[in-house]
């Protein structure tokens, strides 16, 4: 695995990835000015809409507390470290999956 340096460099980035992508949607979850349409299907397709939206929220907001877990055990010094089993978590997993915090065996 690359050295510590370039890994936080990378978490960094896709920590500032997903704020912004959150941010991003939350402003448009939140602060939407234009009424439904009168048009009964059409409001069904604006719900779907908003409802893509929340979920992406959600997701983009996963991801970053992942993230964020992420760069508190680089800090402490246990970032390859399985938190369940103590194991390494192979170097693979970790380029497939630079947040995962667990070994392959002890994943959900």
């Amino acid at each position: 695995m690359s050295d510590s340096g370039d890994l936080r460099q990378r978490l960094l980035a896709r920590r500032d990835e997903l704020a912004e992508r959150v941010h991003r949607i939350g402003r448009d979850l939140h602060h939407r000015e234009e009424p439904f349409s009168a048009d009964f299907a059409e409001q069904v397709v604006e719900q779907e809409n908003l409802d893509v939206l929340h979920s992406l929220e959600a997701e983009g907001r996963v991801e970053l507390a992942r993230v964020e877990r992420a760069l508190a055990r680089l800090d402490r010094g246990e970032y390859s470290s399985c938190s369940r089993c103590g194991s390494e978590i192979a170097p693979a997993r970790l380029a497939a999956l630079p947040y995962a915090d667990t070994c392959i065996d002890c994943a959900d």
